[in-house]
Order: C-alpha cells, then sequence, then structure tokens
C-alpha cells in the first residue's frame, strides 16, 4: 500500500509539477486556527513605539494599512489587473502577512496634514531621507521592511513575521499572543 502512494505521489509530480504535492497533503496536517481580525499584540505595540519615536525625532508617520482580510486583500490586488489603479502588491487573500495581523504600511505626514510616499524628503532637515530613517528605526524594533525586497520593492511595508512563511500561516500556525518578533 505505502509502495502504491509513494508511485501516486511520484506520477502527480512528474504529470503536474513540484505545486502536485501540495495538493497532496493531507487536511489533517493544516491547524486549526481562530480567524485573524487585528494586528498581532506585538506588531501593535511595536507600530506605536514606531510612531513614538519618528516623532522625537521630527517625522510625523501614518499608519495606512494594518490588518487586511482575504477579501480586502483581493481588491488590492486586483487593482491594475482587473480593476483602475496601478498595481500595488503580487500577494493574493492569504498570501500577505496583512492576512495574518503581522504587517503594516506607512507614510509620511507633512505639518499642512498631507500624506506623501517620498523617500527622499527631508522634512526634519537633518541632511537625511525621513523615510530611511523611519526603517531604520522600524529595523530597530524588529521590522522587515519590503523595501529591501529584490522582486517587488513594497517602500511602504514593515513586517514581522514570527519565524513563520506565508505557507505556514495558510496551514494555521501562529505566533503565540505574547510572542516576540525575531529582532
Amino acid at each position: 500500500m505505502l509502495l502504491l502512494m509513494v508511485w501516486a505521489v511520484m506520477a502527480a509530480v512528474i504529470w503536474r509539477g513540484i505545486e502536485a504535492l501540495e495538493w497532496s497533503i493531507p487536511e489533517s496536517v493544516i491547524e486549526p486556527a481562530p480567524p485573524v481580525t487585528e494586528l498581532h499584540p506585538t506588531v501593535l505595540a511595536k507600530k506605536n513605539e514606531l510612531v513614538a519615536e519618528t516623532r522625537k525625532i521630527g517625522i510625523t508617520i501614518m499608519i495606512t494599512d494594518g490588518f487586511r482580510s482575504h477579501e480586502e486583500q483581493n481588491i488590492i490586488y486586483e487593482q491594475g489587473r482587473t480593476a483602475i489603479g496601478q498595481i500595488v502588491t503580487n500577494a493574493r487573500g492569504g498570501e500577505s502577512y496583512h492576512n495574518y495581523g503581522l504587517a503594516i504600511d506607512f507614510a509620511l505626514r507633512l505639518a499642512d496634514g498631507s500624506v506623501i510616499w517620498d523617500l527622499e524628503h527631508d522634512g526634519n532637515g537633518n541632511g537625511k531621507s525621513d523615510w530611511m530613517e523611519v526603517v531604520g528605526i522600524a529595523k530597530g524594533l524588529g521590522f522587515t521592511w519590503g523595501g529591501d525586497w529584490d522582486r517587488f520593492p513594497d517602500y511602504p511595508h514593515l513586517q514581522m513575521d514570527f519565524g513563520y512563511s506565508i505557507r505556514e500561516l495558510q496551514r494555521g500556525k501562529r505566533p503565540s499572543v505574547d510572542e516576540q518578533a525575531d529582532s
């Protein structure tokens, strides 16, 4: 029987490619997990710390996004594809750390209240990019910056993955409420 199962998996891989293995994983391997509806407590605390720390150096940021439902993610994914707008993500619902409460997006808020996404703006006049100062503080707090990604840089994106891949999160793995992100 075991030999037959091994043969079936090998045949599926040969016939459909390695992606076929993903469909071969039994449902029993997927852990039941409560739905995520808000930012993880550590991400929320570090977000608040980021806002406070940037303010101390004369930079005001606005958190433009945090937790995002699968439905909201799919709507954003469709931008520039089947909906009006520019492509802003390659992640569908369930494929973004936002969907698990582990990511935020930010922008700079100017004194007049306007919001900008300008990587070179130096509003605090210290000769450094405000954006990169925010990124430096965020990295010091344990966030990973989407601007470091090679394939699709996402400059407003900050995330804490707690060592979990998207695939693990999709299968029900979750950081515990009191778990701290790797710094």
